[in-house]
Formats: structure tokens, C-alpha cells, sequence
């Protein structure tokens, strides 16, 4: 499903909240919101990619990269714009940016493996010059600031999952996200956990900045 919405900051729903907190309390863990799990995954990743060339697996497969660069086309995101992929993974959507044109382009992820593949990926390509940064999105003390665009391909899904805090995690991610983002940027978000309401309210929460989101509920 593919939604753009600009957020806005009416009136709160009581019942709406009650009822999008109630979810989240049952929502469980996972070993998929561990930094253990992806640190393991992206390794044997990157040790497959060195023995055969295979970057590994999209996250939520090749149709959702198209689905993102379709709305990107839709809103007029001009090439020159400042793109931030949250959780970059493979470093396969930077690939796709970049051959769509944008030039402007940050990778991050907090798993160093994750970051040496993406690196070799974008390498193989001939496109040495997109930087990918070892980084833990909700510790970056600060660092990440003025994106134009902001993308998550389920990243959020991951923080949601994590056995630890997720509660506090969610508020710092949204806290982070709100500082990258320049007034009036964008922000992509793929999700298989979460519907566009529950999303909506999750980051629509402070009046004093207006961004536009675009969701695509897997």
C-alpha cells in the first residue's frame, strides 16, 4: 500500500492512542531486533559476497526499493537532495539511488559487518564515494542533522523488536529522526509490523516541525 501524508498536529484521539498503545504492549520480541542477530547475518553475508558476488538478501525485496524511488519521483525529490538510508544493510538501496541519479547520498548502520559489506557492494558498482558510516541510529550524539530525505526499510520494525527497552528506544528513534530531518523534509518508512495509523501517531507527535511522511505497509 502506498500512502503519502503530511503529519499533522490537531487534536490527539484518546481512544486512538489507548488503542495504539494497547497493540505495542503486545507486541513481542525478537532476536531480529538484536544488534547479535544482524552483526551474525550481515558476516555471513559479506563472507558469501567475497566467495561469489552475492550481496545477500532486499530487505522486503526489490519491489519495495521500486515502490520508494517511485514516490521519490512522485514528490519531485530533486537529484541534489540529501538522502539518509537508516540501517543500510547491504548497501543495495544506495546502489539504486545512485543509478536513479541522487548524489547525495549517507549510508549508516550500527553493525560493522554490515558496513564493510556495503562498502564492497558500492565498490563492485564503482561508487566508492557514498559514504556508509558505522553508526547506531539512536546513539549518534547528535551527528546526523539537515537531510532533505529520510529512509527506513525496516529499521523501526527492528527497534520495535528488540528484547531490551524497545519502549525507550521508539521515543529516541523518533527524537533522532526529528533532529536529522531538515524543517519540511521527508521521511520513508517500510513496515510489516506497524499500519499507517499506528505510524501516523508514532511520528506525528511534536508541533514544532512539519514533515512529510510517505508508509508502505508491507
Amino acid at each position: 500500500m502506498e500512502d503519502a501524508t503530511k503529519s499533522s498536529h490537531g487534536g490527539e484521539n484518546n481512544s486512538d492512542l489507548e488503542e495504539d498503545r494497547s497493540s505495542e504492549e503486545d507486541f513481542g520480541t525478537s532476536e531480529l531486533g538484536t544488534k547479535e542477530y544482524w552483526e551474525d547475518t550481515y558476516q555471513r553475508e559479506l563472507e558469501t559476497f567475497k566467495d561469489i558476488g552475492d550481496v545477500g538478501e532486499i530487505w522486503f525485496g526489490e519491489e519495495s526499493m521500486s515502490r520508494v524511488l517511485r514516490w521519490m519521483d512522485k514528490a519531485k525529490i530533486p537529484e541534489s537532495a540529501s538522502v539518509l538510508d537508516i540501517g543500510t544493510g547491504n548497501g543495495a538501496f544506495l546502489v539504486e539511488l545512485a543509478k536513479q541519479g541522487y548524489k547525495n547520498l549517507t549510508g549508516i548502520d550500527y553493525s560493522p559487518a554490515s558496513v564493510e559489506l556495503a562498502k564492497s557492494v558500492l565498490q563492485a558498482e564503482d561508487l566508492s564515494n557514498v559514504p556508509v558510516k558505522e553508526m547506531d541510529f539512536l546513539n549518534c550524539q547528535g551527528e546526523l542533522k539537515g537531510f532533505d530525505v529520510c529512509i527506513d526499510k525496516g529499521t523501526f520494525d527492528a527497534i520495535s523488536l528488540n528484547p531490551g527497552n524497545k519502549a525507550e528506544g521508539k521515543k529516541l528513534y523518533v527524537q533522532t529522526l526529528k533532529d536529522a530531518l531538515k524543517d519540511n523534509g521527508f521521511f520513508s518508512i517500510t513496515s510489516c509490523n506497524w499500519t499507517k495509523e499506528q505510524l501516523l501517531e508514532r511520528f506525528s507527535e511534536d508541533p514544532r516541525k512539519h514533515h512529510r511522511w510517505w508508509m508502505d505497509i508491507s
